[in-house]
């Protein structure tokens, strides 16, 4: 589906139980294996060419904006492909994601609507594909698409959150700043479910949650981890002190 907000819409609107099938696997998807549909804009580039905009000016505040919108709709992709894609899963696995997929819909609307009240829609800034980049390369791999998409990368916008809060606060952003809140406080619950799955497979494996992690981000190119790091919110979200006590060296 590649219009932005018929997706959304059109997931938020999906049941909590979906029926399975025979081989006990939830269909979401029309679409075959792959880059799910998407809009012709935005213009997608690489991380290296996005350029920084002061958030003091309206477009700059829209382009922040806008990369948070991209974000959250990429996420409701990855939330939707890994039920898709993985089978032989728990059937409360299934249903972790799809509410996934219901709030990271619900982040994208919130986000757009915001972004629309300043003059500005989704596909009105350039921007990149990161996320789906390592959804793909892990396409194969459950523990290492669960270790290094929402235990690393969307991990990471649990760091980034406070900062970005206080950002729109500091240029009189208020309804910025308590969409912010809302992100956060669901991706705390995003991180927490990648957690409780990528131990749950380490267990079924008699793997070490911490050394096979390091080798799959090593495997895959993850990137390196950097602070300041919100440690309350990983906390929160089920990392143990032995993780936190690696990002704190």
């Amino acid at each position: 589906m590649p219009d932005a907000d018929a997706k959304a819409t059109a997931v938020r609107a999906l049941p909590p139980v979906l029926q399975l099938d025979d081989n006990a696997r939830y269909r979401l998807l029309a679409e075959p294996a792959g880059v799910p549909g998407r809009p012709a804009r935005p213009e997608l580039r690489h991380p290296s060419e996005m350029k920084n905009r002061a958030v003091g000016s309206i477009e700059g505040r829209a382009a922040l904006l806008h990369a948070l919108a991209h974000i959250e709709s990429n996420a409701i992709d990855l939330a939707l492909d890994i039920v898709w894609r993985f089978e032989g899963m728990p059937e409360a696995f299934y249903l972790d994601w799809l509410q996934v997929a219901r709030e990271e819909a619900l982040h994208f609307e919130l986000l757009h609507a915001h972004l629309r009240e300043l003059g500005f829609a989704y596909g009105d800034f350039p921007a990149h594909t990161g996320l789906w980049d390592m959804a793909d390369k892990t396409s194969g791999d459950l523990l290492a698409r669960l270790a290094l998409v929402p235990r690393t990368l969307e991990a990471r916008g649990l760091d980034a959150s406070p900062a970005i809060r206080n950002k729109l606060i500091s240029v009189g952003d208020k309804r910025g700043g308590e969409i912010i809140d809302i992100i956060l406080r669901d991706e705390i619950g995003h991180v927490a479910v990648g957690n409780r799955w990528y131990r749950h497979l380490c267990r079924q494996e008699a793997l070490d949650p911490v050394h096979t992690y390091a080798a799959l981000a090593l495997r895959y190119g993850a990137p390196t981890l950097k602070g300041p790091f919100n440690f309350e919110a990983r906390r929160a979200a089920g990392f143990d002190e032995a993780e936190l006590a690696l990002l704190g060296r």
